[in-house]
């Protein structure tokens, strides 16, 4: 049947929620994939796969094979195929996010226990259809990659100033008015639970852009101190953090907006991830930057340390 694109709660902060499920499927690996009129799950992005899907649990009260609490172990990002009705799951998703041609959703990925595991597929899926299910993510967890993920966006600006006199050629700039070289370098960001790993490609077509990587291994140390002396500073100003968008769609578009002491507005940039509501849940942030031999490539590793006892509301 057909299905509605998924609302979603997590832009707020949100760990909990109660909907209806609305389509589930078999998957490989004894698994089963639930989708839910709304929830507070973060799925994986299949376009740019930077921040895990969100893990915990869902319930379904009540009796029959649906019923009790299942572990979510994945979430990721699923969408229906507007010709066929098939839902069609992460990198099997032959379009970009928000193709307004289809619909999208979030995939809960269940654990199937032992003692159901007997049971078909296609009947344990069919089962999970109508009911209301409680769902919770792993707050713990969720702390963890939002600070990592608020970390990476921090360090990138802090980056872009510590390199803007690197630049010969006028480039695109970030939020605080400086080249932006984290976008136009960026080749791979990944999220993790205790940092934040940003690969960067310094080639002839940055250099053509106007980037001048001359003295950079000598410079690197200096580069460090002065991007951590910058993120020690934001940190210890605990400014406040939000997600702006227009709507609960999983497709609305988000920014990541927060009010640094040196901007005269609050600095927003796209993201579609998980975040804290202040940097005061941070007690540290502190990055790592190496080179490689040939000069090429330039990987951040950017660890984040959690104020106690911090959890998203």
């Amino acid at each position: 049947m057909p299905l509605s694109t998924t609302e979603v709660t997590f832009p707020s902060g949100a760990t909990t929620g109660r909907s209806a499920v609305v389509a589930a499927l078999p998957m490989p690996e004894d698994r089963l994939g639930v989708v839910t009129a709304a929830t507070p799950f973060h799925p994986l992005d299949h376009t740019w796969p930077d921040q895990p899907g969100d893990t915990g649990t869902l319930s379904v009260a009540g009796e029959g094979p649906a019923a009790g609490t299942w572990r979510v172990v994945d979430c990721l990002t699923a969408a229906q195929d507007p010709q066929t009705g098939e839902l069609r799951v992460g990198t099997d998703i032959p379009v970009r996010r928000g193709d307004e041609t289809w619909t999208w959703q979030v995939l809960h990925v269940l654990e199937v226990p032992a003692a159901k595991a007997a049971t078909d597929p296609s009947s344990l899926s069919d089962a999970f259809v109508g009911h209301e299910a409680e769902l919770s993510v792993d707050a713990g967890r969720r702390a963890a990659l939002s600070a990592a993920h608020t970390g990476c966006h921090l360090f990138a600006l802090a980056l872009n100033e510590a390199l803007a006199d690197r630049w010969r050629k006028e480039v695109r700039t970030d939020g605080l008015g400086n080249p932006d070289f984290d976008s136009l370098a960026m080749d791979t960001s990944r999220i993790g639970e205790e940092a934040s790993t940003d690969v960067y490609r310094i080639g002839k077509s940055l250099r053509k852009k106007g980037f001048t990587s001359d003295g950079l291994a000598d410079a690197l140390p200096a580069i460090t101190e002065t991007v951590n002396a910058r993120l020690a500073g934001w940190v210890a100003a605990g400014s406040p953090v939000r997600i702006d968008t227009p709507g609960p769609e999983l497709t609305a578009h988000r920014r990541w907006t927060c009010a640094l002491p040196e901007a005269g507005e609050p600095v927003s940039l796209s993201c579609g991830g998980t975040h804290p509501h202040s940097l005061g849940e941070l007690a540290a942030l502190r990055t790592e930057l190496t080179l490689s031999e040939d000069g090429t490539q330039l990987t951040a590793v950017t660890r984040p340390a959690l104020t106690a006892g911090t959890v998203p509301a």
